[in-house]
């Protein structure tokens, strides 16, 4: 994609005006990970003003945003780098690349199920179809029964009240 053409299309997609950044990187000096990140948020956001598609959709940065908005806080130009990257990442999905971190993907959309059948997360559930999908059976598994032993974890679903609304908003996110 040519310099620019790619901000301009994130700013149509997304509100965010990438080019309005000057590269302070206090988005990145505040993200919590940071840490683990091949690109840091204000890099993103530079391969974004370069039109540097390919590359992005090939990081893990976009799969391991926590969405906390810590850079949009951060951000002096008020670009809330978080909405951008989620934004790479449904580009990714969308035109078939294979993820950097591959069970991430796998993670989110087993989250989503749960959330979708039963109004909230039902943790156990959760994490037993992810691993499944995944085949990480025994990856963590001293863990897991510590968690349940000390109650952190519920064995048995429970619906919200209202899980109608739920269903609701799912269907309309379906329709666009």
């Amino acid at each position: 994609m040519a310099v620019h053409d790619l901000a301009k299309q994130v700013a149509v997609d997304t509100g965010q005006l990438t080019l309005r950044c000057y590269g302070c990187a206090r988005c990145s000096a505040g993200c919590p990970v940071s840490f683990a990140t091949d690109l840091k948020t204000h890099q993103v956001i530079r391969l974004v003003n370069l039109g540097q598609l390919d590359k992005l959709l090939q990081s893990k940065a976009i799969w391991l945003c926590a969405f906390c908005k810590t850079c949009k806080q951060r951000c002096p130009n008020d670009i809330d780098g978080s909405e951008v990257i989620d934004w790479l990442k449904h580009k990714a999905l969308e035109k078939k690349v294979t993820p950097a971190l591959p069970n991430i993907p796998i993670l989110y959309e087993v989250f989503m199920d749960s959330v979708e059948k039963l109004g909230r997360v039902y943790e156990a559930g959760w994490i037993g179809v992810y691993k499944i999908k995944t085949k990480t059976y025994t990856k963590d598994l001293k863990l897991g029964l510590k968690m349940i032993k000390k109650r952190k974890i519920k064995l048995l679903p429970g619906r919200i009240k209202n899980y109608r609304q739920i269903k609701e908003i799912f269907e309309r996110a379906r329709k666009g």
